[in-house]
């Protein structure tokens, strides 16, 4: 077996080379059996996984590197490790794999179509979405929803995403969106904490102790800024999501800045109480956003009739 170095000194392919390597596409048991290999680092492992003979596992991976003319292992006595390229051909090859897997899940769970793979953000997902979501899938029993969470902002071109429900509309290059709501936080803690603070008036809040959202750094400031405030914002304990924030103010860490549809329970059962009679508007709003490739897509088409009449108050 031969396997070709690429160096500086070597000329690309020619056009018709090219051509001719994408029609000889590997077949996708040689490539999953080399994402089971190398995920284990063992050829004997990944057959066990995959119900195979060790032989075979080692004669497609074999096979794999004669058709891409590439080592992807380096064999060293009886262990193996991938070699550079066969780490930069694992990432790529693991993202396709799996938009295939969820594209064959997906078929087979309905085979009619109607699929909508739709990005969320934890908090505002569960608490203001998935309640409302038995009803849309009510009328509409032909589509099926992938919910996948992430707390960063989804990059649609990258992961395999009809739409996402996110934080901010204006930063989504290429993409349109659905205003879905205005975020009204409320200044709370424990009802325990709040006497020992003695806030009587808003700028009393800057002493703290204040609790930080690591996706909102500057979310003190702004609230400041919106009570007429110039205050510096004291660094406290940061959490990664509403959530456990919201815990922790209840078991009395600290102010903090919460949505109010998150908290409506806490507030009515007196785990959390408000500081202040102040509740501003956000300096944002959760939206529906998609790319504008997929805005014809039929499952978001009835998600989105469906979230505006939501929105508009018009639903039952």
């Amino acid at each position: 077996m031969v396997y070709h170095c690429k160096g500086n000194g070597t000329p690309p392919p020619s056009p018709d080379r090219i051509i001719h390597l994408a029609r000889r596409l590997p077949q996708t048991s040689l490539l999953e059996t080399f994402e089971q290999a190398a995920r284990r680092g063992s050829f004997t492992l990944a057959a066990a996984d995959l119900n195979m003979t060790q032989g075979a596992v080692s004669r497609q991976i074999l096979a794999l590197e004669e058709q891409l003319g590439t080592r992807l292992f380096i064999r060293e006595r009886q262990r193996i490790s991938l070699s550079p390229a066969g780490v930069i051909y694992l990432e790529e090859i693991s993202k396709a794999l799996s938009i295939i897997r969820m594209a064959s899940t997906s078929l087979q769970v309905n085979p009619d179509g109607g699929v909508l793979n739709l990005g969320i953000l934890p908090t505002f997902g569960t608490r203001w979405l998935a309640p409302k979501l038995p009803a849309f899938l009510q009328q509409n029993p032909g589509i099926t929803i992938n919910l996948t969470t992430k707390l960063r902002p989804f990059d649609f071109a990258v992961e395999p995403l009809d739409a996402a429900i996110h934080f901010g509309a204006e930063d989504w290059q290429g993409t349109e969106h659905l205003h879905l709501a205005d975020e009204t936080v409320v200044l709370a803690c424990s009802p325990d904490l709040l006497p020992t603070l003695n806030i009587t008036d808003v700028a009393d809040v800057a002493r703290g102790p204040l609790l930080h959202l690591a996706t909102r750094p500057k979310a003190w400031s702004r609230w400041f800024e919106m009570n007429g405030i110039d205050a510096e914002v004291l660094p406290g304990t940061t959490f990664d999501q509403f959530a456990t924030m919201a815990q922790a103010a209840a078991h009395g860490l600290g102010l903090a800045l919460l949505p109010q549809f998150l908290i409506e329970e806490e507030l009515r059962s007196g785990k959390l109480v408000a500081a202040s009679n102040q509740a501003n508007k956000s300096l944002g709003s959760y939206a529906l956003i998609w790319p504008k490739a997929r805005g014809n897509h039929p499952p978001l088409v009835r998600l989105r009739q469906w979230l505006e009449t939501i929105v508009s108050g018009d639903a039952e």
